[in-house]
């Protein structure tokens, strides 16, 4: 014998929409924007702000997220979220270009495909830094002598 199942609640749509945009992080084509010289120079040294995890100081460009330390963010560059999301961008954004040549104004023309690397982690900048300086110091030294 089966019953027929009662409906007392009205389903959980109500809830999607938070649930939707409750961690909702920026499109690849805002990222494509951020990955610019210009603007990944800005938001990798930012200026301190302690509302932010790691004071803001430790920032994925690929996937818009800020990292309380640099382990945590070393981290995060092994991880399958960080992976995927490089796949994703190695595709050029989506354009008003493209979506007039989508709707008969000119000839189709298929999306490139684009190597994306990830950004090199702070300790690795400062050692090359440190490297730098070191070879010019013994440059001068040799110059001098």
């Amino acid at each position: 014998m089966t019953y027929k199942r009662k409906k007392y609640h009205y389903g959980d749509t109500h809830l999607r929409k938070r649930w939707r945009t409750k961690r909702r992080r920026k499109d690849l084509d805002e990222v494509d924007n951020d990955l610019k010289e210009e603007n990944a120079r800005k938001l990798l040294n930012q200026e301190i702000d302690l509302d932010k995890p790691g004071n803001s100081q430790f920032y994925c460009l690929h996937c818009a997220r800020y990292f309380i330390n640099d382990q945590a963010l070393k981290e995060h560059f092994r991880t399958k979220v960080h992976k995927r999301r490089m796949k994703a961008l190695e595709l050029e954004p989506y354009s008003i270009e493209e979506s007039e040549r989508a709707a008969g104004k000119g000839s189709y023309l298929a999306p490139k495909k684009r190597k994306i690397e990830t950004q090199t982690p702070i300790d690795e900048k400062a050692q090359t830094i440190e490297d730098e300086d070191v070879k010019m110091h013994e440059v001068v030294l040799l110059w001098i002598f």
